[in-house]
């Protein structure tokens, strides 16, 4: 039996932690027409679900993303795709559950599926449409309470022994790195420095560059290089090198995949070899960089951003988890209702991997 109410966190506006509110009678929502209703079995984090809440996507904000609130983001703020969130929401985007639930047009036979999310909600018009993607848990309401709705197309079928909560690592993280990854190009003849590899999407950039036979070269803490290492890396650095180009000196980067920016970035862009490829899907140590342009078109280097991911990546990716090419890196679960206490964690960066909620 479904019940009519469920526990729920949820995010009333742009703000701090104190936006994030706890419901424990919170409507549970209703498959409509070509949806499925999730009984989530867990929900991981991503640096989405704090920009969208703290409102740093917005363009008067020129900080690193620290999780708190922001003075001059307002109630019209844009989230990532351009346009205002409307609140309340509820986010998380990166489920593992089971299909309970099918709306009309949607095979009953999916009923008991375990799934995890492609978290890009695409018009069914025209997919190939960037500009009329949303984000799951941003623009539909997502997976930090007992149930959520989903486009069926968007709720994909993964025949796993692995945990739910090892399994909600995946959506968000692995799919951004293997976007990167896929837009740049990456094959066996390249070397791939990734800053920031201890984190949930640089962890995943490590072990699929390795599936596609690329060397790679991990930046992270010297704390956590042990982790790293057992991810595949074949070259350790520290995160902040006091002499990038010198350590790298006998290394040919051919392509620097970086979800890091900030003060780094001119010395991650200086190490590139000449015809480098520069991918970016995030900006944790801040958005505002200095940018030589003759560095640039000088050394014939070419730069992508990477945010709505090619239509082929979430099912490669699940093609990966389950022929086990791929592990899950689950830094620590937390329950619900704890969701302020896992946020500060992820903020910390203490961690090397992901971090995942469960209900």
């Amino acid at each position: 039996m479904i019940p009519e109410t469920m526990k729920a966190m949820v995010t009333m506006g742009h703000g701090d932690f104190d936006m994030l509110a706890w419901h424990e009678a919170w409507p549970v929502p209703t498959a409509a027409a070509g949806e499925v209703l999730i009984r989530v079995g867990a929900c991981g984090l991503n640096n989405t679900d704090i920009n969208t809440r703290t409102g740093w996507y917005s363009k008067s904000v020129s900080d690193a993303t620290t999780g708190g609130a922001y003075d001059e983001v307002g109630s019209d703020d844009p989230s990532w795709g351009g346009a205002a969130v409307t609140f309340p929401r509820i986010q998380g985007a990166d489920i593992c559950g089971e299909i309970v639930a099918v709306g009309d047009g949607v095979d009953p036979a999916r009923l008991g599926e375990r799934i995890i999310t492609d978290n890009w909600l695409r018009d069914p018009a025209d997919p190939l449409d960037k500009d009329r993607t949303g984000y799951y848990g941003s623009e539909h309401d997502g997976g930090f309470a007992e149930y959520a709705t989903i486009p069926a197309t968007n709720a994909l079928a993964v025949d796993s022994p692995l945990s739910d909560a090892e399994l909600a690592t995946f959506s968000c993280s692995y799919s951004t790195a293997e976007g990167m990854l896929t837009r740049a190009a990456v094959t066996a003849g390249d070397t791939v420095l990734v800053p920031g590899a201890s984190g949930g999407v640089g962890g995943a950039v490590v072990q699929l560059a390795k599936i596609r036979g690329a060397r790679v070269v991990a930046m992270a803490s010297k704390a956590k290089h042990a982790d790293v290492a057992a991810l595949g890396a074949d070259r350790l650095l520290a995160r902040d090198p006091d002499n990038l180009k010198a350590a790298l000196a006998d290394e040919k980067i051919t392509v620097v995949a970086d979800v890091v920016g900030g003060a780094i970035w001119p010395a991650l862009i200086d190490v590139l070899a000449r015809g480098g490829r520069y991918t970016c899907s995030g900006a944790i140590a801040g958005p505002m960089v200095d940018f030589d342009l003759r560095t640039f078109y000088l050394r014939d280097l070419t730069f992508t951003g990477s945010t709505v991911i090619d239509r082929e990546v979430m099912p490669r990716l699940i093609g990966y988890i389950e022929a086990g090419k791929v592990k899950p890196v689950l830094a620590a679960t937390y329950a619900l209702a704890e969701l302020h206490d896992a946020q500060r964690a992820f903020i910390a960066k203490t961690h090397t991997g992901n971090i995942v909620v469960c209900p």
